[in-house]
């Protein structure tokens, strides 16, 4: 079971920290319109509670009018019964008229903060480190997101809406009642609402903790359900559907036993609010009775006090459900907030300036790097990349090739030496124009759940149809894409699955070219290809290389024999380098592998 990141003992903490942090939405500097929507909604708020306050006395006086009791005010006896019945019904239009003013004042106050909070989360998001993203889960980092922005205007409307005019009406009630009929009233009113509030206040923590585990348990199955879900084609090769439901399904009981504690300890809470307020109704209904029985009170004064406590039923209600949405809020937005208060590993410095790129040079100097502290993976590589050049990274799994990429494109920032492009440190540079500078073509490239055509623009924003299509024919794609029945409008379908292996790769390069990156890094781009589209995607390559610094990784020795310098590394360290004749006839490493893929190629004899 995964434990929340939020414990029971920092909610409260964490719960004011979050009201700071969503309360300058409700008063922004600089946006003058949002204070004066705030304002008008206050307003119409403070409207509607006089008039709510007042609506009573219009029943009461119709009550009397119609039971020929007492004289009544003067301008009761001006409207008349029906003329008050009329009022009545006015008056309790005009408190529903006035909320939804209120709400539709404020509502574009807090649309505004849900979209600029999603906003701020998606950036930083994106803005984490790889080690942060390749750790996180999916599923679970979706569903705090989604938690947490629908907290937002929830809370602002608490903030503006709730415990103040709660507070303002029922002292405005308690005024009335204590000015038509005696202190008495107002004591049984106060007693009532203490219980009822700390009584609601109690079990509500206690209920608080029950639902975090539920969205413990939530967030769990979910990120089960991606997961697998991810990896459908994996679940299909191993026939573990059935396994994949168990595990979905005991995901899913986790949640259903933590819903279930939620939901009775939610009847609880009903039944026992139900009690201290019908309780409260009752001791007053009785007082008020005993009154019209005495002859001090009219039946229109009972009738009065019975509106005035289902009046206050109404604000003690909604009391419960804030605050119980507040709390449940709060842990929501608190896990947001602790995410966005997450610092990213790589950042730019403060007086970071952009790259300026002269022709492409890159050097590593003596770099060591580990992705933990005590297993380093580079031990010291010192190399040179000459403008123009194309130079070969190749060497067995886990010699570090694919880090040198990762450090280059400053995915991770290397623990001890300096990687420089034209003199400059990668860390001493923006890293928006650190990436600008560098394309990357991966093994496995990942296409976007859209078209062809923005697949390949993707590569540069704004990009024409014209210099899309040009993109393809240099990556030799355009005449597939042609063929297709809708062309460039062609859906490639989840993480572009509708296309082969090469077609991907032939996108991801077109992609690239159109970004035309001076610097130009393949990583293992052919390794996962057939031989004859390998060759395919090389002639491509080729084309994308021309007049680019380029850096290819590779493990395949063949595709990289025409590399003017190749690097072999082992154990994190350079064994040799040097051309693919210079390294054959050296007869060190590097010809060992060539000879051991070489054999692998060879095809069998004996089956013919």
């Amino acid at each position: 079971m995964r434990r929340s990141s939020l414990t029971t003992t920092e909610t409260p903490k964490n719960g004011w920290r979050t009201i700071r942090r969503v309360a300058p939405y409700l008063w922004p500097d600089g946006q003058g319109w949002v204070k004066r929507r705030v304002i008008f909604a206050l307003v119409a708020l403070v409207l509607s509670k006089m008039v709510a306050v007042s609506t009573p006395l219009f029943y009461k006086a119709a009550v009397d009018a119609l039971a020929g009791e007492g004289g009544g005010e003067a301008w009761a006896l001006a409207l008349g019964a029906i003329g008050l019945t009329v009022a009545y019904g006015m008056a309790r239009l005009m408190v529903v008229g006035f909320q939804q003013l209120r709400d539709a004042i404020f509502a574009r106050v807090a649309q505004r903060a849900l979209r600029s909070l999603a906003l701020k989360t998606f950036h930083h998001i994106h803005a984490m480190s790889m080690r942060y993203h390749i750790t996180r889960k999916t599923g679970g980092l979706s569903r705090i997101i989604e938690r947490g922005v629908k907290g937002v205007e929830f809370l602002l409307r608490f903030l503006l809406f709730s415990i103040g005019p709660l507070i303002l009406e029922l002292l405005m009630i308690s005024v009335v009642l204590w000015t038509l009929f005696d202190f008495r009233y107002v004591a049984v009113v106060v007693g009532v609402i203490a219980a009822y509030t700390l009584f609601t206040f109690k079990v509500t923590e206690w209920r608080v903790k029950l639902r975090k585990e539920m969205n413990d348990q939530d967030t769990d199955a979910n990120q089960k359900a991606i997961d697998s879900l991810l990896n459908f084609e994996t679940v299909k090769y191993f026939n573990a559907e059935g396994r994949e439901a168990s595990r979905y399904d005991a995901a899913m009981a986790g949640y259903e036993k933590a819903a279930l504690n939620s939901s009775y300890s939610l009847a609880a809470l009903n039944f026992g609010q139900s009690f201290l307020i019908t309780g409260g109704l009752v001791v007053v209904m009785v007082m008020a009775a005993v009154g019209v029985q005495a002859g001090t009170l009219t039946v229109g004064d009972f009738v009065m006090v019975n509106a005035y406590m289902i009046q206050i039923t109404m604000p003690l209600n909604f009391l419960g459900t804030v605050y119980r949405e507040i709390r449940q809020s709060l842990v929501d937005m608190g896990e947001m907030f602790d995410l966005l208060e997450q610092t990213p590993d790589v950042r730019d410095k403060p007086d970071a300036q952009p790259l300026r790129v002269d022709g492409g040079d890159l050097s590593l100097d003596d770099v060591h790097f580990g992705y933990e502290p005590e297993r380093p993976i580079l031990k010291g590589v010192t190399l040179s990349v000459r403008p123009g050049e194309t130079v070969a990274v190749v060497g067995p799994s886990g010699s570090g090739k694919s880090t040198i990429g990762r450090l280059l494109f400053r995915f991770y920032d290397v623990q001890a030496g300096a990687l420089t492009i034209d003199g400059q440190d990668v860390r001493d540079v923006t890293q928006e124009s650190l990436h600008a500078a560098i394309g990357v073509v991966p093994q496995d490239t990942v296409l976007f759940n859209d078209t062809v055509g923005y697949n390949i623009g993707y590569g540069l924003d704004g990009a024409t149809q014209a210099q899309i299509e040009e993109a393809a024919r240099a990556a030799q794609i355009h005449d597939f894409i042609a063929a297709l029945p809708e062309g460039y409008e062609t859906l490639v379908g989840e993480r572009g699955l509708k296309l082969s292996g090469g077609e991907k790769q032939r996108v991801g390069i077109a992609r690239t070219l159109l970004k035309n990156p001076p610097i130009l890094l393949l990583d293992e781009a052919t390794s996962a290809l057939d031989s004859e589209t390998e060759q395919g995607i090389q002639q491509a390559l080729a084309v994308a290389g021309k007049g680019r610094t380029v850096i290819t990784i590779a493990h395949r020795l063949s595709t990289v024999a025409d590399a003017d310098r190749i690097v072999v590394l082992e154990n994190g360290q350079i064994a040799e380098e040097g051309t693919h004749a210079e390294l054959l006839a050296r007869q060190g490493r590097y010809a060992s592998l060539w000879e051991r893929q070489a054999s692998e190629r060879s095809p069998e004899k004996a089956a013919e």
